[in-house]
């Protein structure tokens, strides 16, 4: 699953952080902060080398594609982002809503349930849809047996592989964007406005519509925004429903045309996209603080719904999560169930254990990276260091894709001319050690999650006390000794966390992993994007039901932080069955 981490840390600095960082400074040397500012620019150089091969193209074919495919990229890319943005928040909200405002029939569970699409990628979704709706699939076929009809001339059914069916499959994986941060607002808001209004007159219609939605606005703004960008960095679905989107353009630009200049400036094209959505992002929630009372604020007190309006509610709320998760791995479990033997076919073992052993590199190494960056701008007094850490999350919002080309074209040129030298000097080919083995993709990885890394290795350093660092200072330990004897034990939570979810989002990454493996080079999320469009889902089953596996970790850890600890007046419910 995609976890999007808090970056508020380096947008605010509060007093206890600087009294933090000055705690730390005592004593620093300037080799943290120039480690920070070269890990800094390695995370920056793909989107860096994006820009200038979208400047300095070999072949200039810009005029030829503003003048064919470029607008209907444009134009698709932009009706997905806002379907997918649209239905994302409808479905997330809504069941946000329900949940913390109402207490109906199966409400406890489907609050953490609806989390579950998380750990289901968007791709397998759509294979999945597909299967189950298409010509030979169990929906048409018993139609046609209720109803006489012998082939598809005798009925009417909506088109399968299509951008409508496409934004329907992206919004039920993405909606828990929405749904998460929504419900965090409407439970941080005081319940004491709901009274008033419901003493006033006001229905429920009317509470969500005139306070509700206001007060969780930037809420539902960001968790929208979120959807979006996920939504234009996708390939696995968009490539299946054969819509032709902008990040597909870069695959048929650079694998078929064979021009690595014009995939650069479509990719450059997906980053201002990419940008004005986060900008979008940061100007909905711009003013997500709300002052409240000093005393603890009047919890919301639920209403109870029975009857026909707790069945509406429960419907409601289990039809976002039944379309994100059931119906893929249901499909996907009796595929697995009805063909054991994809099981044991060639290469699943070796996709397996390239996927772990990728997403464990690729989580320590980021982690690591991210953890000497972090206490390295802590310990500089100097702005460079502070301005570059903010910068170096834009990896997490460009598309896989992008980063690929960004990637690749540098990385080979610069592998050639390795293997050259080395053929010089020693009579030897090497062959290609940076592009011929797993580092381009461990690579991508780092960058397309440091932010992941980033914010949560700030977020556990802010809440160490500046008392124990000072401490630490008066017995005598230096930089390194604090960080490996304080600061490591006390946030061993947050880095635990950090590499489940870099890990996860390791396997299921795909357009990167797609472009930058080498030959005959198989993860699972490749392995399942493959059979899959070969119509292969029998044997692409055990591979996807690995992947979601995967994925289902990181969802039991948000789950735990987001809805393990809850205060008793949290639990509250109020009123007389309704309905």
């Amino acid at each position: 699953m995609r976890y999007r981490p808090d970056m508020s840390v380096n947008e605010a600095t509060t007093p206890r952080q600087r009294t933090h960082d000055h705690a730390l400074r005592q004593g620093s040397g300037t080799g943290w902060s120039l480690a920070a500012v070269l890990i800094a620019a390695l995370v920056m150089l793909p989107v860096g080398a994006v820009a200038w091969m979208a400047l300095n193209p070999t072949d200039n074919i810009w005029p030829h594609l503003l003048s064919t495919v470029l607008p209907r990229y444009l134009a698709n890319t932009a009706i997905l982002a806002l379907g997918t943005g649209l239905l994302s928040a409808a479905m997330g909200a809504g069941a946000a809503w329900l949940v913390s405002m109402y207490d109906f029939p199966g409400r406890r569970g489907l609050e953490w349930l609806l989390l579950l699409p998380l750990a289901v990628p968007a791709y397998i979704g759509a294979y999945a849809l597909a299967d189950f709706l298409d010509y030979s699939g169990p929906v048409q076929t018993a139609l046609r047996g209720w109803f006489g009809w012998e082939s598809a001339r005798d009925y009417w059914f909506p088109r399968i592989r299509s951008i409508e069916a496409a934004i329907l499959v992206l919004s039920a994986a993405l909606y828990p964007y929405v749904y998460l941060l929504t419900r965090a607002a409407l439970h941080e808001q005081s319940g004491s406005a709901y009274e008033v209004a419901r003493a006033l007159g006001t229905g429920p219609w009317g509470l969500f519509r005139r306070l509700g939605l206001p007060l969780a606005r930037p809420a539902i703004v960001a968790g929208s925004a979120i959807a979006m960008m996920e939504s234009v960095a996708d390939y696995g679905v968009v490539s299946y429903f054969n819509v032709q989107t902008l990040n597909t353009g870069i695959f048929t630009t650079w694998l078929e045309r064979r021009n690595a200049g014009g995939a650069a400036q479509i990719a450059c094209v997906i980053l201002l996209v990419v940008v004005v959505l986060a900008l979008w992002e940061r100007f909905g929630r711009r003013n997500a603080r709300y002052h409240q009372n000093a005393r603890q604020p009047r919890p919301i007190m639920r209403q109870r719904l029975g009857g026909l309006a707790g069945a509406a509610a429960m419907l409601a709320c289990f039809l976002p999560f039944a379309l994100g998760f059931l119906l893929p791995v249901g499909v996907i479990l009796n595929y697995a169930l009805a063909y054991p033997q994809g099981w044991v076919t060639p290469g699943l073992g070796l996709a397996a254990w390239h996927t772990v052993s990728l997403g464990a590199v690729a989580a320590v190494l980021t982690v690591l990276l991210a953890l000497i960056m972090v206490y390295g701008v802590r310990l500089s007094g100097r702005s460079l260091p502070r301005l570059l850490l903010p910068i170096t999350t834009i990896g997490y919002a460009a598309p896989g894709a992008v980063l690929a080309v960004g990637i690749l074209i540098p990385l080979a040129a610069l592998d050639h001319r390795v293997a050259d030298f080395w053929l010089n000097l020693t009579g030897t080919d090497p062959g290609l050690i940076l592009t011929g083995t797993g580092f381009a993709m461990i690579f991508a990885y780092l960058v397309r999650f440091f932010a992941i890394g980033q914010g949560a290795i700030d977020g556990a350093f802010t809440r160490v006390p500046p008392s124990l660092p000072m401490a630490a200072r008066s017995l005598g330990r230096s930089n390194l000794g604090t960080l490996r004897d304080l600061y490591l034990p006390l946030m061993r939570g947050s880095v635990g966390s950090a590499l489940l979810l870099i890990f996860v989002d390791c396997s299921k990454e795909l357009p990167a992993t797609l472009l930058l493996r080498p030959f005959n080079y198989e993860t699972l999320a490749t392995r399942v994007f493959e059979k899959a469009s070969l119509e292969d889902l029998g044997n692409a089953a055990p591979a996807a039901l690995l992947v979601m596996a995967m994925g289902l970790l990181a969802v039991v850890l948000l789950a735990r932080t987001n809805l393990g600890l809850r205060k008793p007046a949290d639990r509250a419910i109020a009123g007389t069955p309704t309905g």
